[in-house]
């Protein structure tokens, strides 16, 4: 399979060649729908497509990541303007974790929600390691006191830990939901074994996410973790959505062609898809207030059937497994 890829720099700049232009966030909007809202006074400045928890919590289905902000890659001010950009236009929920960086991750999105922290779904994660004693509460305290606010909406266990461990984590994580420091509590990378593991021991079905890869390159889960997650009403939330640092999609040729024809950028086109189930939450990173702009037109597209056909012929089933040894 052949395919011509195009950074995003190099779309925008065909589009502007052929006389094409990505329309206005603005221009695609539409009014949230009433009863949508994550929290009130939430911005509702794009059409918004959502994903309920299962406590019955409704998130947005596409949020922000922040495991490189805060650290230089671009200008802080610009990367909080980025973020800042992406709460205005729906996108919410905010993604981050204690080690991001070694807490400044945490330190940078504190500035960014002061002010704002009830428009915002905030998630942070624990890592395998602080799992033991009071390891876990410890981490949370730190991350609270990091982001300026006295409650996480949800809390992630970063990686899996032994399985003789989930009893003594998965009661750490209530303690922290009864003392009201967390709304929530997750888990990310876990597999189809792990996640059976888990709802075997007592409170382990309260479960609110798996944070797991997933992109048009990397679809991997659909083979097991994804049905699993559908089966047991457990929303995914899916981290690299547009296919990680170093193997983006949004260069594709094929979806180039389909934003062109809708309008919209390559990568808005990416998250689409990966949003489309209504059971999946993506959560890109972007540093810059334009490329959120087009994250956020995702919200607005529905990909028609024609659209997904051609998107599986592009990444086909044979070649994602044969990529991923599967």
């Amino acid at each position: 399979m052949k395919k011509h890829l195009l950074s995003r720099r190099q779309f925008t700049a065909q589009c502007a060649a052929f006389g094409l232009s990505l329309p206005a966030v603005s221009a695609m909007s539409a009014p949230r729908p009433s009863g949508t809202a994550l929290v009130p006074g939430a911005a509702a400045e794009t059409a918004t497509r959502t994903v309920k928890l299962p406590d019955g919590t409704t998130v947005p289905s596409l949020g922000q990541g922040c495991w490189h902000l805060g650290e230089g890659r671009h200008p802080i001010a610009v990367e909080e303007e980025a973020l800042r950009t992406g709460i205005s236009l729906g996108m919410t929920l905010i993604d981050t974790s204690g080690n991001y960086g070694s807490g400044r991750s945490e330190q940078f999105v504190s500035r960014v929600i002061a002010g704002q922290r009830n428009r915002v779904f905030l998630v942070s994660k624990v890592e395998a390691n602080e799992v033991s004693g009071e390891g876990i509460a410890r981490a949370c305290a730190a991350s609270l006191a990091r982001l300026g606010t006295d409650y996480l909406d949800l809390y992630l266990m970063h990686s899996p830990v032994p399985k003789d461990q989930f009893s003594g984590m998965v009661r750490a994580f209530e303690q922290l939901r009864a003392a009201g420091k967390i709304r929530a509590w997750g888990v990310s990378n876990f597999n189809v074994g792990q996640m059976e593991d888990l709802y075997r021991v007592p409170d382990g079905h309260r479960c609110a996410t798996n944070q797991i890869p997933y992109s048009l390159n990397n679809r991997r889960i659909e083979r097991d973790v994804l049905p699993w997650c559908k089966q047991h009403n457990l929303p995914v939330m899916a981290y690299s959505p547009l296919g990680g640092d170093n193997n983006l999609v949004v260069g594709d040729r094929t979806l180039a062609q389909i934003g062109a024809t809708r309008g919209c950028s390559a990568a808005a086109v990416a998250l689409a898809w990966v949003i489309r189930s209504g059971s999946v939450i993506a959560i890109p990173e972007s540093g810059s207030p334009a490329h959120v702009k087009e994250n956020a037109v995702a919200l607005s597209i529905a990909l028609t059937p024609g659209d997904l056909r051609t998107l599986d012929a592009t990444y086909p089933q044979s070649w994602w497994q044969r990529l991923l040894g599967g």
